[in-house]
Protein backbone atom coordinates (compact mmCIF):
# COMPACT_ATOMS: atom_id res chain seq x y z
CA UNK A 1 0.00 0.00 0.00
CA UNK A 2 1.26 3.38 -0.91
CA UNK A 3 0.00 6.74 0.04
CA UNK A 4 -0.11 9.64 -2.56
CA UNK A 5 -0.13 12.95 -0.73
CA UNK A 6 -0.04 14.81 -4.51
CA UNK A 7 3.17 16.39 -3.79
CA UNK A 8 3.79 17.71 -7.28
CA UNK A 9 0.95 19.89 -6.75
CA UNK A 10 3.04 21.70 -3.34
CA UNK A 11 4.48 24.87 -4.70
CA UNK A 12 7.72 25.62 -2.21
CA UNK A 13 8.07 29.44 -2.95
CA UNK A 14 4.36 29.46 -1.73
CA UNK A 15 4.90 28.25 1.50
CA UNK A 16 6.70 32.07 2.19
CA UNK A 17 8.77 32.39 5.38
CA UNK A 18 8.17 29.72 7.70
CA UNK A 19 8.71 29.41 11.27
CA UNK A 20 9.08 26.11 13.21
CA UNK A 21 7.83 26.51 16.77
CA UNK A 22 9.98 24.29 19.26
CA UNK A 23 10.98 24.03 22.55
CA UNK A 24 9.01 25.72 24.19
CA UNK A 25 8.50 25.78 28.26
CA UNK A 26 6.43 22.52 28.91
CA UNK A 27 7.23 19.37 30.57
CA UNK A 28 8.51 17.65 27.36
CA UNK A 29 10.55 20.60 25.90
CA UNK A 30 13.38 18.12 25.42
CA UNK A 31 11.44 16.01 22.86
CA UNK A 32 10.39 19.42 21.21
CA UNK A 33 13.55 20.28 20.34
CA UNK A 34 14.90 17.05 19.19
CA UNK A 35 11.09 17.59 16.89
CA UNK A 36 11.87 20.51 15.74
CA UNK A 37 15.46 20.16 14.46
CA UNK A 38 14.44 17.33 12.32
CA UNK A 39 11.63 19.26 11.27
CA UNK A 40 13.74 22.18 10.73
CA UNK A 41 16.66 20.20 8.66
CA UNK A 42 13.70 18.35 6.75
CA UNK A 43 12.03 21.34 5.44
CA UNK A 44 15.00 23.18 4.79
CA UNK A 45 16.24 20.45 2.85
CA UNK A 46 13.49 20.95 0.33
CA UNK A 47 14.32 24.66 0.05
CA UNK A 48 11.73 26.21 2.16
CA UNK A 49 12.39 29.46 3.67
CA UNK A 50 12.26 28.33 7.29
CA UNK A 51 13.72 29.41 10.65
CA UNK A 52 13.72 28.16 14.56
CA UNK A 53 11.62 30.01 16.34
CA UNK A 54 11.31 29.62 20.51
CA UNK A 55 8.37 30.52 22.26
CA UNK A 56 10.07 30.62 25.33
CA UNK A 57 12.77 32.41 24.26
CA UNK A 58 10.74 35.12 22.21
CA UNK A 59 7.32 36.68 21.97
CA UNK A 60 4.77 35.54 19.31
CA UNK A 61 4.07 38.97 18.01
CA UNK A 62 7.24 38.77 16.82
CA UNK A 63 6.46 36.14 13.87
CA UNK A 64 4.12 39.10 12.35
CA UNK A 65 7.46 41.58 13.04
CA UNK A 66 9.26 39.49 11.08
CA UNK A 67 6.70 38.40 8.03
CA UNK A 68 6.32 35.05 9.16
CA UNK A 69 3.87 33.48 6.97
CA UNK A 70 3.01 30.13 8.04
CA UNK A 71 3.96 28.27 11.52
CA UNK A 72 4.68 24.39 11.84
CA UNK A 73 4.09 23.84 15.41
CA UNK A 74 6.28 21.00 16.89
CA UNK A 75 5.94 22.09 20.36
CA UNK A 76 4.67 19.20 22.91
CA UNK A 77 2.39 19.39 25.73
CA UNK A 78 1.23 22.69 27.12
CA UNK A 79 1.67 26.41 25.84
CA UNK A 80 2.17 24.36 22.54
CA UNK A 81 -0.50 21.39 22.21
CA UNK A 82 -3.52 22.51 24.12
CA UNK A 83 -4.77 25.44 21.91
CA UNK A 84 -3.08 28.59 23.69
CA UNK A 85 -0.64 29.00 20.84
CA UNK A 86 -3.22 28.24 18.04
CA UNK A 87 -5.80 30.84 20.01
CA UNK A 88 -2.50 33.37 19.59
CA UNK A 89 -1.92 32.57 15.98
CA UNK A 90 -5.31 33.51 14.94
CA UNK A 91 -4.74 36.70 16.95
CA UNK A 92 -1.69 37.49 14.87
CA UNK A 93 -3.33 35.85 11.35
CA UNK A 94 -0.66 33.27 10.91
CA UNK A 95 -1.48 29.76 9.28
CA UNK A 96 -1.00 26.81 11.47
CA UNK A 97 0.02 22.98 11.28
CA UNK A 98 -2.53 20.66 12.99
CA UNK A 99 -5.39 21.19 14.86
CA UNK A 100 -7.43 24.62 15.45
CA UNK A 101 -7.90 26.37 19.20
CA UNK A 102 -10.85 23.92 20.80
CA UNK A 103 -10.08 20.35 19.18
CA UNK A 104 -6.36 21.57 20.83
CA UNK A 105 -7.64 22.20 23.87
CA UNK A 106 -10.04 19.45 24.35
CA UNK A 107 -7.60 16.20 22.84
CA UNK A 108 -4.69 17.79 25.67
CA UNK A 109 -7.23 17.10 28.19
CA UNK A 110 -7.54 13.13 28.57
CA UNK A 111 -10.70 13.85 30.81
CA UNK A 112 -12.55 15.98 28.66
CA UNK A 113 -11.65 13.68 25.95
CA UNK A 114 -12.87 10.66 27.35
CA UNK A 115 -16.31 12.26 28.09
CA UNK A 116 -16.65 13.21 24.39
CA UNK A 117 -15.44 9.73 23.65
CA UNK A 118 -18.04 7.88 25.74
CA UNK A 119 -21.02 10.18 24.57
CA UNK A 120 -20.07 9.65 20.89
CA UNK A 121 -20.02 5.90 21.81
CA UNK A 122 -16.77 4.80 21.42
CA UNK A 123 -14.63 3.06 24.00
CA UNK A 124 -12.09 4.02 26.20
CA UNK A 125 -11.15 2.19 29.95
CA UNK A 126 -12.31 3.20 33.10
CA UNK A 127 -11.71 5.97 35.44
CA UNK A 128 -11.73 8.19 38.60
CA UNK A 129 -10.39 11.71 39.04
CA UNK A 130 -9.42 13.52 42.15
CA UNK A 131 -9.12 17.10 42.30
CA UNK A 132 -6.89 18.49 45.12
CA UNK A 133 -9.56 18.23 47.40
CA UNK A 134 -9.58 14.60 46.93
CA UNK A 135 -6.17 13.57 47.32
CA UNK A 136 -6.13 12.89 50.68
CA UNK A 137 -5.00 9.46 51.40
CA UNK A 138 -8.10 8.39 52.98
CA UNK A 139 -10.04 8.97 49.19
CA UNK A 140 -6.81 8.11 47.35
CA UNK A 141 -6.96 4.45 49.06
CA UNK A 142 -10.53 3.73 47.71
CA UNK A 143 -9.51 4.47 43.99
CA UNK A 144 -8.20 0.54 43.28
CA UNK A 145 -11.70 -0.83 44.84
CA UNK A 146 -13.14 0.72 41.98
CA UNK A 147 -10.96 0.45 39.29
CA UNK A 148 -9.27 -2.79 40.39
CA UNK A 149 -5.36 -3.31 40.28
CA UNK A 150 -2.88 -2.83 38.18
CA UNK A 151 -4.01 0.90 37.35
CA UNK A 152 -2.48 3.70 35.80
CA UNK A 153 -2.06 7.47 37.62
CA UNK A 154 -1.30 10.37 35.57
CA UNK A 155 -1.91 13.87 35.10
CA UNK A 156 -4.44 14.68 32.63
CA UNK A 157 -2.94 17.25 30.73
CA UNK A 158 0.67 16.16 30.26
CA UNK A 159 2.08 13.94 27.35
CA UNK A 160 5.15 11.59 27.08
CA UNK A 161 4.36 9.64 29.78
CA UNK A 162 5.14 12.51 32.26
CA UNK A 163 4.08 12.05 35.67
CA UNK A 164 2.48 8.51 34.88
CA UNK A 165 3.21 5.51 37.63
CA UNK A 166 1.66 2.38 36.96
CA UNK A 167 0.23 0.99 40.31
CA UNK A 168 0.59 -2.69 41.44
CA UNK A 169 -0.70 -2.45 44.77
CA UNK A 170 -2.62 0.01 47.62
CA UNK A 171 0.51 0.93 49.17
CA UNK A 172 2.19 2.61 45.58
CA UNK A 173 -1.18 5.00 45.34
CA UNK A 174 -0.23 8.28 47.54
CA UNK A 175 3.01 8.65 45.93
CA UNK A 176 1.48 7.74 42.32
CA UNK A 177 -0.94 10.65 42.78
CA UNK A 178 1.63 13.04 44.41
CA UNK A 179 3.69 12.69 41.24
CA UNK A 180 0.90 13.19 39.35
CA UNK A 181 0.20 16.48 41.00
CA UNK A 182 3.49 17.73 40.87
CA UNK A 183 2.16 18.25 37.09
CA UNK A 184 -1.60 18.89 37.17
CA UNK A 185 -4.02 20.21 39.81
CA UNK A 186 -6.47 17.16 38.27
CA UNK A 187 -5.16 13.46 38.53
CA UNK A 188 -6.29 10.62 36.64
CA UNK A 189 -6.37 7.98 37.68
CA UNK A 190 -7.27 5.07 34.84
CA UNK A 191 -8.26 1.02 34.33
CA UNK A 192 -5.18 -0.76 33.40
CA UNK A 193 -6.42 -2.53 30.00
CA UNK A 194 -4.14 -6.01 29.90
CA UNK A 195 -3.20 -6.43 26.14
CA UNK A 196 -1.49 -4.91 23.19
CA UNK A 197 -0.87 -1.36 23.06
CA UNK A 198 -0.95 0.43 19.53
CA UNK A 199 -0.98 3.57 18.23
CA UNK A 200 -2.48 4.93 14.78
CA UNK A 201 -1.67 8.27 13.07
CA UNK A 202 -3.92 10.11 11.07
CA UNK A 203 -4.01 12.85 8.56
CA UNK A 204 -6.30 15.10 6.86
CA UNK A 205 -9.65 16.93 7.43
CA UNK A 206 -12.94 15.77 8.16
CA UNK A 207 -14.35 12.99 5.84
CA UNK A 208 -10.95 12.81 3.86
CA UNK A 209 -8.73 12.21 7.11
CA UNK A 210 -6.94 9.01 6.34
CA UNK A 211 -5.59 6.50 9.19
CA UNK A 212 -1.82 5.29 8.31
CA UNK A 213 -1.03 1.82 9.06
CA UNK A 214 -1.14 0.50 12.77
CA UNK A 215 1.55 0.16 14.77
CA UNK A 216 2.37 -2.16 17.68
CA UNK A 217 4.65 -1.37 20.70
CA UNK A 218 6.47 -4.02 22.58
CA UNK A 219 8.64 -2.15 25.46
CA UNK A 220 11.06 -4.07 27.82
CA UNK A 221 8.41 -5.21 30.24
CA UNK A 222 5.96 -3.55 29.02
CA UNK A 223 6.85 -0.36 30.12
CA UNK A 224 6.51 2.05 27.45
CA UNK A 225 7.50 5.28 29.71
CA UNK A 226 9.13 8.63 29.10
CA UNK A 227 12.46 6.44 28.82
CA UNK A 228 11.86 3.89 26.49
CA UNK A 229 10.05 6.55 24.20
CA UNK A 230 12.95 8.70 23.29
CA UNK A 231 16.29 6.80 24.34
CA UNK A 232 16.22 3.66 24.20
CA UNK A 233 16.75 1.69 21.02
CA UNK A 234 15.35 -1.89 22.66
CA UNK A 235 11.57 -0.89 22.22
CA UNK A 236 9.75 -2.54 19.10
CA UNK A 237 7.77 -0.75 16.78
CA UNK A 238 6.06 -3.09 14.53
CA UNK A 239 4.75 -0.99 11.51
CA UNK A 240 1.43 -2.70 9.58
CA UNK A 241 1.60 -6.29 10.98
CA UNK A 242 -1.61 -6.77 12.52
CA UNK A 243 -3.77 -8.68 10.20
CA UNK A 244 -5.39 -7.03 7.74
CA UNK A 245 -9.33 -7.07 9.80
CA UNK A 246 -7.80 -6.07 12.83
CA UNK A 247 -5.68 -3.19 11.15
CA UNK A 248 -8.97 -2.14 9.52
CA UNK A 249 -11.13 -2.24 13.10
CA UNK A 250 -8.56 -0.24 14.70
CA UNK A 251 -8.30 2.80 11.71
CA UNK A 252 -11.93 2.81 11.78
CA UNK A 253 -12.15 3.51 15.93
CA UNK A 254 -9.38 5.81 15.72
CA UNK A 255 -11.05 7.48 12.74
CA UNK A 256 -13.81 8.06 14.41
CA UNK A 257 -12.17 8.96 17.81
CA UNK A 258 -10.25 11.99 15.48
CA UNK A 259 -13.28 13.02 13.45
CA UNK A 260 -14.96 12.86 17.11
CA UNK A 261 -13.04 15.73 19.07
CA UNK A 262 -12.50 18.09 15.89
CA UNK A 263 -8.55 17.13 14.97
CA UNK A 264 -7.50 18.25 11.43
CA UNK A 265 -4.38 18.10 9.93
CA UNK A 266 -2.61 15.16 11.58
CA UNK A 267 -2.65 13.39 14.79
CA UNK A 268 -1.95 10.10 16.58
CA UNK A 269 -4.19 8.07 18.91
CA UNK A 270 -3.20 5.35 21.46
CA UNK A 271 -5.07 3.12 22.09
CA UNK A 272 -4.76 -0.75 23.65
CA UNK A 273 -6.11 -4.01 22.46
CA UNK A 274 -7.56 -6.36 25.88
CA UNK A 275 -5.69 -9.71 25.84
CA UNK A 276 -8.68 -11.63 27.15
CA UNK A 277 -11.31 -11.02 24.69
CA UNK A 278 -9.91 -8.31 21.79
CA UNK A 279 -11.92 -5.50 22.69
CA UNK A 280 -10.16 -2.24 21.84
CA UNK A 281 -10.16 1.04 24.18
CA UNK A 282 -8.86 4.17 23.67
CA UNK A 283 -6.49 6.15 25.69
CA UNK A 284 -5.69 9.51 24.67
CA UNK A 285 -5.29 11.68 21.22
CA UNK A 286 -2.00 13.41 20.02
CA UNK A 287 -2.74 16.35 18.16
CA UNK A 288 0.93 17.59 17.97
CA UNK A 289 2.92 13.83 18.14
CA UNK A 290 6.52 13.70 18.47
CA UNK A 291 9.12 13.93 14.92
CA UNK A 292 11.91 12.25 16.64
CA UNK A 293 13.75 9.83 15.72
CA UNK A 294 11.91 7.42 17.06
CA UNK A 295 8.60 8.54 16.88
CA UNK A 296 5.48 7.11 15.12
CA UNK A 297 3.85 9.76 12.63
CA UNK A 298 7.22 9.32 10.41
CA UNK A 299 7.15 5.37 11.09
CA UNK A 300 3.41 4.65 9.94
CA UNK A 301 3.88 7.05 6.90
CA UNK A 302 7.10 5.46 6.05
CA UNK A 303 5.31 2.22 5.68
CA UNK A 304 2.93 3.86 2.98
CA UNK A 305 5.73 5.37 0.93
CA UNK A 306 6.19 9.04 2.42
CA UNK A 307 9.32 9.82 3.73
CA UNK A 308 9.95 12.02 6.46
CA UNK A 309 10.73 15.11 4.42
CA UNK A 310 7.88 15.31 2.27
CA UNK A 311 5.60 14.36 5.70
CA UNK A 312 7.08 17.34 6.78
CA UNK A 313 6.49 19.25 4.27
CA UNK A 314 2.80 18.16 2.93
CA UNK A 315 2.10 18.85 6.92
CA UNK A 316 3.50 22.13 6.12
CA UNK A 317 1.31 22.92 3.19
CA UNK A 318 -2.20 22.23 5.15
CA UNK A 319 -1.12 24.98 7.49
CA UNK A 320 -4.40 26.88 8.20
CA UNK A 321 -6.70 29.31 10.93
CA UNK A 322 -9.78 27.80 12.21
CA UNK A 323 -11.33 30.66 9.95
CA UNK A 324 -10.39 28.54 7.11
CA UNK A 325 -11.07 25.28 7.89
Amino acid sequence: MTLDLNMDRISVSALGKVAVLFGGDSAERDVSLMSGDGVLAALRAQGVDAHAFDPSKRPLQALKDEGFQRVFIALHGRHGEDGTVQGALELLGIPYTGSGVMASAIAMDKITTKRIWLADGLPTPRWVSLRRDEQQRERVRTVPDELGLPLFVKPPHEGSSMGASKVMGYSQMQEAVELAARFDAVVLCEEFIDGQELTCPVLGDGEDAVALPVIEIRAEQGNYDYQNKYFTDTTQYLVAQLPSELQEEVQTLVLAAYRSLGCRGWGRADLMRRKSDGKLFLLEMNTSPGMTSHSLVPKAAQAVGVSYEHLCLWLLSQARLDSQA
